[in-house]
């Protein structure tokens, strides 16, 4: 996410590095590198020239604190005015008022209005603890109907049911009336988009906001379509009062532009963006999360909270309490482990939020993602008792499990390999280690972490295992 910024700005960094302080010249070389990047990276102009200048003012004649470098020092103003540009910290939730409340979607053609709807349905039910029901009333397109249907048929929420030969106008109407008589909280409408921003599709949203009178009016845009992202998002603010923007496909957007551009030209909070095909796959959006990720700092909060959404920690007690009496750690606990790694997002996400780790470039992280699935593929293909005892495992054995599991012998043994050195290490450790090491970094972090701590991500000791 956002590499091609976050290198240049990392580059821009390390060129203050072993200097006194800072000073016109060296301040005015790194604006122009961090001005070069914002370009690359196609944020607006507009705002290339507003953030670099506000950079520049702070920059300059700033105390350095004596325990900082002056890389460190002007870090921390770009990531300051990072956090301002994207709409300062905290998370702007929804403003959902009284039940039935309704959430209207707007945007082009091809964006992911469809998914999006069905993604915030999904994160409404599980974490807002809301009742929600979705509706279409986009006429236009053959499958859309047909799409959030199955969708919603997938995450468990109603669906109310609409017609092509329907007009949006009485669609909205008889699902908000379906709405109130099923006690609703949440009504998520899907509307049509178009390639294009034209009069037609305007006057229709716009007569879809009259009759509907919604809580939530959300701009969801493809954030790879870079300056346009801003520019369209500007064309809908002026024909509708926006509450707020969704960011799609920011997992395949190595630039960053529209998250450094559509809240300061639209004046209205990133709400969400989506990160993923799957319908778990959107994020609340943090300014300051956001802004540690683009400077290759990590954001370990958000991590937490996947980690504490991820564990089963029912799992994570027992497997805690087993290695606290000595029992050993076999293939059963190692796929395990594996599958709560691919639960919160895997790999790629991992090296995404981990502090240090944002180098990992996508094809390692690909690469590591295939590893995972093989190695659990290997442990499928063998029996409970090899499972639980893995020095059973030998000659016949090795190669049952390898023509089982479309691998090579020495594949298998790779993997008897790394299940022994992993429960030597958990032997050793005791009480497990991701728990251990984000506890580690808290002290590093601001304002520490929610709750006072950083324990309670999944049994005694914290964590979830050899990912801990």
């Amino acid at each position: 996410m956002f590499d091609g910024l976050s290198e240049r700005l990392e580059r821009t960094m390390k060129n203050l590095r072993g200097q006194g302080r800072l000073t016109e010249k060296n301040v005015s070389d790194s604006i122009r590198e961090v001005r070069k990047a914002l370009l690359e990276a196609d944020v607006a102009l507009s705002v290339v020239k507003q953030f670099t200048a506000a950079v520049q003012r702070k920059a300059l004649g700033r105390t350095v604190i004596a325990s900082l470098t002056p890389g460190q020092a002007f870090i921390k103003v770009v990531k300051d005015e990072l956090v301002t540009v994207m709409g300062g910290e905290g998370h702007a939730g929804l403003e959902l008022g009284a039940s039935p409340a309704v959430v209207l979607m707007a945007g082009l053609q091809g964006v992911g209005k469809t998914t999006t709807v069905a993604k915030l349905a999904k994160y409404l039910v599980e974490r807002e603890k809301r009742k929600v029901m979705v509706v279409s009333c986009d006429v236009y397109r053959p499958a859309a109907i047909a799409q959030l249907q199955t969708l919603a048929e997938q995450i468990g929420v109603d669906c109310f049911p609409s017609d092509a030969s329907q007009s949006p106008r009485d669609i909205a109407k008889a699902a908000l009336r379906e709405a109130k008589t099923r006690f609703v909280d949440v009504l998520l409408v899907d509307t049509a988009g178009r390639l294009a921003v034209d009069a037609d599709m305007m006057a229709e949203i716009q007569t879809l906001h009259q009759t509907l009178s919604p809580s939530e009016t959300l701009f969801v845009v493809d954030s790879m379509i870079g300056q346009d992202a801003a520019t369209t998002a500007k064309a809908f603010g002026e024909a509708l009062p926006l509450s707020g923007v969704v960011l799609t496909k920011v997992d395949g957007d190595a630039r960053g532009g529209a998250a450094l551009s559509v809240r300061m030209i639209t004046d209205r909070p990133i709400k969400f963006i989506g990160v993923g095909e799957k319908t778990d796959a959107l994020e609340p959006f943090h300014p300051e999360r956001m802004a540690s990720r683009i400077l290759g700092m990590g954001d370990v909060l958000s991590l937490v909270e996947d980690v504490q959404r991820g564990v089963d920690e029912k799992e994570a007690q027992k497997l805690a309490k087993k290695l606290q009496k000595g029992q050993g750690f076999n293939l059963e606990d190692l796929r395990a482990q594996m599958q709560q790694m691919q639960s919160i997002g895997g790999i790629s996400a991992l090296a995404d939020k981990m502090p240090g780790m944002g180098q990992i470039n996508a094809n390692a992280a690909a690469q590591g993602e295939k590893d995972i699935r093989r190695t659990m593929a290997i442990i499928d293909s063998m029996t409970r008792q090899e499972r639980r005892n893995p020095d059973l495992i030998r000659g016949s054995r090795k190669r049952r499990i390898a023509a089982g599991s479309g691998t090579q012998v020495p594949e298998v043994n790779r993997v008897l390999k790394q299940h022994s050195q992993m429960a030597k290490m958990m032997k050793k450790m005791g009480k497990g280690g991701m728990g251990k090491m984000l506890r580690g970094l808290q002290g590093k972090m601001p304002g520490g972490m929610p709750g006072g701590g950083m324990g309670g991500l999944g049994g005694p000791g914290g964590g979830i295992g050899p990912f801990q």
